[in-house]
């Protein structure tokens, strides 16, 4: 008898672990957060034709903070592709990024530094828009206004690297299809 109600017991604990472990990983349907990505850049190549203008591909890659400590947007690493370009007065990058998660999906975005949502001036750098993503993520579309905010670059960087903190505020929504 005892070993019975200890196996009823311990299999009400595992499903009660089990529930807690699958609701953690649930992702919201839609939402709102803060969360900063931490940079380095790197130089890829580069065309530089003096008093005209100068392009740079660069590759980034860092971590990300949730700011508000919720799961979203937290603890994933982000690799993007991007162009730096400076001619004619202007200058600006825009490119591309894929934030994967412990679980290996995928939130994918493209961002442009010349699109400014005015209506947040402290991010004052860019918008990420969310075009999708893989497992959890499939459907999700969002925006992400983002500021830049220069740190040092870290001891042994490529020169030409650069580091920068990018604080996003972030909506996003998916609809699963």
């Amino acid at each position: 008898m005892r070993y019975r109600t200890a196996t009823i017991l311990l299999s009400g604990v595992f499903v009660a672990l089990s529930s807690s472990a699958l609701m953690a990983d649930e992702v919201p349907q839609s939402g709102t957060t803060s969360y900063v990505t931490h940079f380095v850049f790197h130089p890829v190549s580069s065309v530089d034709v003096k008093g005209v203008g100068k392009v740079v591909a660069l590759e980034a890659v860092g971590p990300t903070e949730n700011l508000k400590g919720e799961p979203m947007f937290d603890k994933m690493v982000a690799k993007c592709a991007a162009v730096s370009v400076d001619t004619a007065g202007k200058k600006y990058i825009d490119g591309a990024c894929a934030l994967t998660d412990k679980d290996g999906d995928v939130i994918f975005s493209t961002f442009d530094t010349r699109d400014l949502d005015k209506s947040q001036p402290k991010m004052d750098c860019g918008t990420h828009t969310i075009t999708g993503g893989t497992g959890k993520y499939a459907g999700i579309t969002g925006s992400e206004p983002f500021a830049c905010i220069t740190k040092p670059t870290p001891a042994g960087e490529p020169a030409g690297s650069f580091a920068i903190d990018i604080p996003h505020n972030t909506s996003w929504q998916i609809i699963k299809q």
